[in-house]
């Protein structure tokens, strides 16, 4: 017979009301099979359609944005579209590396952009290469040059619950020990190679630092740089789908960024015009 499980941490993490209340019935999951089966989801993952709704904060307050957002992953192309009108483009092997970008706003010309760049990065954690679950996969799983993997060692089934009315398994990380250590590299390394040792994210050490992404840096230079994502970390995971709807960080401020998607459409074909600067009705 299915138990009631109820959800242990919901009274210390800062769910809203997109996360109902009520426990839901499931089969008993281990963190092991949880893990798994989130991180296959996401590497199978071949096209997504979906709605983000992002809450991040920048300077000690929170941006917020709702986009669409549609992308193939072999080759990577990602299209987004927020509330603003602004629209995104980027196609593996076109444009030289950049993205199109159309501001929606004067001079109302498409712009061609770095999309790691600082123009592109301004006001949201991350890149749109990492568009869709990328940034989330990296989370839970790691990198290989990571020095301590004592976050991702972290993460616990913490029972179960329901996001717009879909039964979701919580994923919860309690690491009480997040806060900012000093490093200084031995050679010049990039932010990507920094953030890559310490699980962290580039958006933090650029903030934290003053540093602009497009430089690498120097030796012997001392920056601050946090040991872990956050300090608290919720994934609610579809349990058909068995991708995340919910990602909540909350570090030493508080929250850092939550994100929330719907309308999910996985692995379904999407027309290659569709990732054209021209397709029709786009203002890039």
């Amino acid at each position: 017979m299915m138990r009631t499980i109820r959800l242990v941490a919901l009274a210390v993490v800062l769910l809203t009301s997109s996360l109902a209340a009520a426990p839901v019935p499931t089969d008993k999951i281990s963190t092991e099979q949880l893990l798994s089966r989130l991180s296959s989801a996401i590497d199978n993952l071949k096209t997504l359609r979906c709605t983000v709704r992002a809450k991040e904060r920048v300077e000690g307050k929170y941006v917020t944005a709702q986009s669409s957002l549609k992308l193939t992953s072999s080759p990577l192309r990602v299209y987004l579209r927020n509330q603003k009108g602004i629209e995104a483009l980027w196609v593996t092997g076109q444009n030289s590396g950049d993205a199109w970008v159309y501001p929606n706003s004067f001079p109302y010309v498409t712009l061609n952009l770095d999309p790691n760049g600082t123009l592109m990065r301004r006001d949201q954690h991350h890149s749109l290469l990492d568009a869709g679950f990328g940034s989330i996969s990296d989370i839970i799983r790691g990198s290989t040059q990571r020095q301590d993997h004592a976050f991702e060692r972290s993460f616990r089934y913490a029972g179960d619950t329901l996001v717009a009315g879909r039964p979701c398994h919580v994923l919860l990380s309690n690491f009480p020990q997040f806060r900012y250590v000093s490093y200084t590299p031995a050679k010049a390394e990039t932010l990507t190679q920094i953030a890559n040792k310490f699980g962290c994210g580039e958006f933090r050490i650029v903030e934290r630092n003053g540093l602009s992404y497009e430089k690498p840096v120097p030796a012997g230079k001392t920056i601050q740089v946090p040991n872990g994502y956050g300090r608290r970390t919720t994934v609610c995971v579809d349990q058909k789908l068995m991708l995340p709807l919910v990602v909540e960080v909350l570090d030493d401020k508080g929250l850092f960024e939550r994100f929330e998607f719907s309308n999910i459409i996985a692995n379904q074909p999407i027309a290659a015009e569709e990732f054209a600067k021209g397709y029709k009705g786009y203002k890039l």
